[in-house]
């Protein structure tokens, strides 16, 4: 790692959240502390201009590592480690949020909190030029300048989304975490805002990391894709190869399960159970209570990381050698 083509690296990150009841319960009922392993070991990087997707299950632990990146958790174990910008100082990082709904201030009009960033930062010297700088983040999003007067419920959720990106925008970041931007959103407008952070991607040279459970999204959003399945990541590769050649069986389950146009009553195998809880997760694998290839080590000993055929990284005893 440490490489001047990265703009993130993460390494071994791990985070811990403590579940238990208060302590004058766990004194009455004599029971011990809980403590719950939302992301463990987690190791990856994202080059400069690139898209990482994060893809798995909810309750994975892909939203942690979103808040983890972007500082909204303190990280219990390992390094997330940012490429200095032009300045010298820590490449700046946005987020834009799952629900634009809940994400933005309802009792406040546009141009204000797209404003709040710029002001906050000091990138603008008079109110003048933050009223500019305000209208061109409309006009790049694909609004009108007009709309900073209006309020968040006045918009459709798509537009609320344009919204939200462009209050990311604002403070002039190079590394954008988008944590499920279009899963509130209706298909057709899903597109519209895939697309649109698509084009921003190219014209101001950002570099996302992309959290979604939706793989057809993913596989046109995303360079690289990283899956995780209960805090850890169990399959990394180029997009095209993990699509054309799965290695995990819970990378191929996954994948069974985008609809096909061409056969959509084709027979596809079916994942057994329901995911473990991560207060008790289980021995060896993780995965090996809903796995299809199961076998007596993977109820015994956890898979290392190693590397797949094609490139990237697999942690399974069943994948090919």
């Amino acid at each position: 790692m440490r490489s001047s083509q990265n703009a993130l690296e993460v390494d071994q990150l791990t985070r811990v959240f403590d579940v238990s009841t208060p302590w004058l319960n766990r004194m009455i009922e004599r029971k011990p502390k809980r403590y719950l392993h939302a992301v463990q070991d987690v190791t990856f990087i994202v080059q400069k201009g690139k898209c990482l997707a994060l893809v798995g299950e909810s309750g994975c632990g892909k939203s942690t590592v979103a808040r983890l990146v972007t500082g909204l958790y303190e990280p219990t174990e390992g390094a997330i480690v940012f490429a200095p910008a032009s300045d010298g100082k820590p490449m700046e990082a946005q987020m834009i949020f799952q629900d634009p709904h809940a994400s933005l201030n309802p009792r406040w009009r546009v141009g204000d909190i797209i404003a709040e960033p710029i002001r906050e930062f000091g990138l603008r010297d008079s109110p003048a030029a933050e009223s500019e700088r305000v209208a061109d983040l409309l006009k790049i999003v694909g609004l009108s300048p007009d709309d900073s007067r209006r309020y968040p419920h006045e918009f459709s959720g798509g537009q609320r989304q344009r919204i939200s990106i462009a209050r990311a925008l604002a403070s002039e970041p190079e590394f954008l975490v988008c944590d499920e931007p279009t899963s509130a959103l209706d298909v057709s407008v899903q597109a519209q805002i895939l697309n649109l952070m698509r084009k921003l991607q190219d014209e101001l040279g950002l570099t996302y990391l992309f959290i979604s459970h939706n793989l057809a999204v993913v596989r046109h959003m995303a360079d690289r894709i990283a899956v995780m399945y209960l805090g850890r990541i169990v399959e990394e590769a180029d997009t095209e190869a993990l699509f054309a050649n799965p290695q995990h069986p819970y990378t191929k389950l996954l994948l069974q399960t985008i609809p096909d146009v061409a056969s959509p009553n084709r027979d596809r195998a079916l994942m057994g159970g329901e995911p473990p809880s991560p207060l008790d997760p289980p021995k060896g694998c993780a995965f090996h209570p809903r796995c299809p290839l199961a076998a007596d080590i993977c109820s015994r000993d956890a898979p290392k990381s190693r590397e797949r055929q094609g490139g990237g990284v697999v942690a399974c005893h069943m994948a090919p050698l």
